[in-house]
Parts: structure tokens; C-alpha cells; sequence
């Protein structure tokens, strides 16, 4: 049996990954048995961005994975909506960058919200691109305007920038640069032509608008990772249309959405679910117009998504 080789998987495609081994030298690898990974349900064991020892075995140089190592951290979504297991999309993350939009197609601040306590439960510092600027109207850049000060003002990096006019493309190479980043986001808000406009090399397919509903045509159909010249990795993910909340309590929730967790030590009581409990400081915060009305409505409607 050959030595163990170690490396990084940098593309999954169901039962076969790709894993990376020093550079330019690339293996495509299968599960050795069925790997459980400890307090973990998810329907995939091993996810892009986790470091594995392989074994190579046939004359076609395939490998055999049997050993994934302790994650820094991982990120999930849900696996379907009926499920309560989860699917991992990375690991290893230094940061997790949503690409957005206001238009075409509109990016809820619903979702936003989800990816974001989703990132705050898995401890991963988050980033919010608002992009294709160059179709904002004043209407829409007043809404961009609002979003941008209750962001920024929870303590979220955010960065506005169009793919189209190369408008902030330096700043967001900057953030890209020397780090594993997760980069999420609805199909058709722009992603892989941001990911081209600061690594040409790349060369990531484009996807277009469909007309009859405004939203992307999926182009990313898994999770893969990319090295850009300029140093530090890319995760693409699929267009992810929702995600869910996986092994979240009621009680918990809060904790995820830093202008809560500021205020919640002066509620009356201590297990205060901010609903309509009596003496609850977020509720006042609500009324007094010092917490944003939508990110209180999205916590609600989070909350009754969350069973106990």
C-alpha cells in the first residue's frame, strides 16, 4: 500500500472529489467505507476546503480518502426542506463574502439576514458586497444607502461595486487577497463577474438574466475552490436559494444578531425571546426606532421558522 499523501479538496462533485496536492498536482479521490463525522449530520462527510490524507491505488492513479482532518470551522445550509440534516458547503474559511444585489434580481435583506446569523453560528466574520451598482436609480440607492448604515452600524464590512463599470474592483480584491473566502449569493447578482474582473485567469462562466423572471440562470452547479494570483482562495458555491437554519433553539437565535446580543442583558428576563415578553429592551429599542424595524422582522420570521 502507498505512503499517505495529504492535501486540500478543491472541488466536489457527489462521491468524487478533487483534492489538490502541491501545486499543479491535482488527484481525484473517493471515500474509503462510509465516514461519520462526530456531532456532525450531514448528508456530505467531506466538503471543499477540507484538508485529507489519500491513499493512491491503480494504475490510474485514483485515490482512496481516509482521514479528513479537524476543521478550523465549516459553514452549512440545509439539505432540503424537509430535512433536518444538513449539507456542508465549505470549510476552512477565513471569511464568508455574500455577493448581492437591489436589482435584477433583488436580494432580500431576509436572505441576507439568514446567511448572516448563519455565519455568526459557525464563528466565520462575514462580508457584504451590494453590486451592479450601475442600475441603481435614486430610489434604489437611498434603499442601498439605509442598508448600508444598519449593516455597518452592526458591525458588518460591507462594500458596494459594480462588475460592469470595474467600479471599488480594487477594494474588492483587497479583501479577497491572502484568504479562504466563501463567496455565496443568489444566480445573476454578478458573482463570477466579480471573481473575473480581479483574476482574469480565472475566466468563470457568466451567467445571464432570465427575462421571464428576472433571477440568474444557474451557472455553478458545486462547490469548487480557486487560487487567485494575487494570493488567497476562492470557494464558489452554487446560486443558494435559502439557508436554513440547522440545530438553532429559539433561545439562541438572538445571540446571532449582534444589535440583540447588545441589548439583551437588559431585558427583564433572562430567557427573553424579544416576542412580547414584558421589560424587553429590544422590543424598546424597536419602538424608539434605535433597532431597524426589517432586521426585527426578519428575526421574528426566524424565529417561528426555528421548531422546538
Amino acid at each position: 500500500m502507498s505512503t499517505p499523501k495529504s492535501g486540500i479538496v478543491v472541488r466536489s462533485t457527489g462521491s468524487w472529489y478533487i483534492v489538490k496536492s502541491g501545486p499543479g498536482t491535482q488527484y481525484h479521490c473517493k471515500l474509503k467505507g462510509s465516514f461519520k463525522i462526530k456531532g456532525i449530520r450531514s448528508t456530505n462527510p467531506v466538503a471543499v476546503g477540507d484538508k485529507v490524507d489519500f491513499i493512491l491505488s491503480g494504475a490510474d492513479e485514483t485515490g482512496l480518502i481516509v482521514h479528513i482532518h479537524n476543521r478550523k470551522n465549516y459553514i452549512v445550509r440545509k439539505a432540503t426542506k424537509l430535512s433536518k440534516a444538513s449539507h456542508i458547503i465549505a470549510s476552512n474559511l477565513d471569511q464568508a463574502v455574500l455577493i448581492s444585489s437591489l436589482v435584477k434580481p433583488r436580494t432580500s435583506t431576509g436572505f441576507i439576514d439568514r446567511f448572516l446569523v448563519t455565519a455568526e453560528a459557525y464563528h466565520i466574520p462575514a462580508v457584504l458586497v451590494f453590486n451592479k451598482y450601475d442600475l441603481y436609480n435614486d430610489e434604489v440607492k437611498s434603499q442601498l444607502e439605509t442598508r448600508l448604515k444598519v449593516y455597518a452600524s452592526a458591525g458588518y464590512s460591507c462594500l458596494v461595486t459594480s462588475a460592469k463599470e470595474n467600479f471599488h474592483i480594487d477594494e474588492f480584491k483587497k479583501i479577497l487577497e491572502s484568504k479562504v473566502s466563501l463567496l455565496a449569493g443568489h444566480s445573476g447578482v454578478g458573482k463570477s463577474a466579480l471573481i473575473n474582473r480581479v483574476d482574469a485567469s480565472l475566466n468563470l462562466k457568466e451567467g445571464e438574466i432570465s427575462r421571464a423572471h428576472l433571477k440568474g440562470k444557474h451557472t455553478t452547479t458545486f462547490a469548487e475552490m480557486f487560487p487567485l494570483t494575487f494570493g488567497g482562495s476562492i470557494i464558489d458555491t452554487p446560486g443558494i436559494k435559502e439557508f436554513g437554519l440547522v440545530d438553532f433553539e429559539k433561545a439562541e437565535l438572538g445571540q446571532r444578531f449582534p444589535e440583540i446580543r447588545q441589548l439583551m442583558g437588559r431585558c427583564r428576563f433572562a430567557n427573553c425571546l424579544h416576542v412580547n415578553e414584558p421589560g424587553c429592551a429590544v422590543r424598546k429599542a424597536v419602538e424608539n426606532g434605535s433597532f431597524p424595524p426589517f432586521r426585527y422582522q426578519n428575526y421574528l420570521n426566524m424565529l417561528n421558522d426555528i421548531h422546538d
